[in-house]
């Protein structure tokens, strides 16, 4: 009996994506095969080395081609657009101790760190609620906005600081903690905040009705720091996440 027309793409999609142990397809010559795996690991493991430049320029080359070929023949992907890769990608090293094994300790890390860039890359803008902001409000007095093309990360690896000439043994003692945000000029950037300033950020998005003061004396009270001083550095904090466009302004107060 015949394959049906399905049962032929199934098969021939199971050989591309993994020819060495999938069977060859019948009726199909095997340089035609060749030509067809060759362009899907091409595209594939060339968008990861672009989406991925720091991982792919610190891991092994073979190693590297070992992991691509692993991930474009086990990994179920559920999406059919080249962009959602990365995802996929930091999905199946986070689903693989097996294969974290083989890899520098920071690795799963820095995937996700530069897939973060992506993520907020593609974001889009939500628009319902700038009426509601005033751009120019007091942060103190008023509720601080958080944008929401901006993310608090937080790592164990200084993974912004990784290249070929900074490899550390060990994480240090301090939590690594990054801001990765879309600012005016719909450009992607990162910036490393201590963790007093991630604390602040947290509780901006913990409890967005509250006015800047709110959260400084809370912050205040966490931190140990004496009030006046909270209130005095906070506003400066707020001041610079406002002008690098992680805070878009206050929510304007009613009458």
């Amino acid at each position: 009996m015949n394959k049906s027309f399905q049962q032929s793409q199934k098969q021939f999609a199971a050989w591309v994506r993994d020819p060495a142990s999938q069977p060859v397809p019948d009726g199909v010559e095997m340089r035609r095969l060749a030509i067809y795996r060759e362009l899907v690991y091409s595209n594939i493991e060339g968008f990861l080395r672009n989406g991925f430049p720091v991982l792919y320029s610190l891991v092994e080359p073979d190693r590297w081609t070992s992991l691509v070929t692993s991930f474009i023949a086990e990994h179920a992907c559920d999406s059919p657009y080249f962009v959602d890769i990365s995802r996929h990608f930091v999905e199946f090293l986070q689903q693989r101790p097996d294969w974290l094994a083989q890899l520098p300790p920071w690795a799963l890390e820095l995937a996700h760190y530069e897939w973060m860039e992506v993520v907020v890359d593609m974001a889009e803008v939500p628009t319902e609620d700038a009426a509601e902001v005033e751009s120019g409000g007091d942060l103190m007095t008023q509720a601080p906005v958080l944008s929401p093309l901006a993310c608090l990360l937080s790592y164990r690896w200084p993974v912004h600081q990784l290249c070929r000439d900074f490899v550390p043994e060990q994480p240090p003692g301090d939590v690594t903690w990054l801001v990765v945000y879309r600012d005016a000029a719909d450009e992607v950037k990162f910036m490393a905040v201590n963790a007093l300033t991630a604390a602040l950020l947290q509780s901006l998005e913990q409890s967005p009705d509250s006015n800047g003061v709110t959260h400084l004396r809370q912050l205040a009270v966490q931190s140990g720091l004496p009030e006046q001083n909270a209130l005095e550095a906070g506003a400066g904090m707020l001041a610079q996440l406002r002008q690098k466009g992680v805070i878009l302004g206050a929510r304007k107060t009613t009458a």
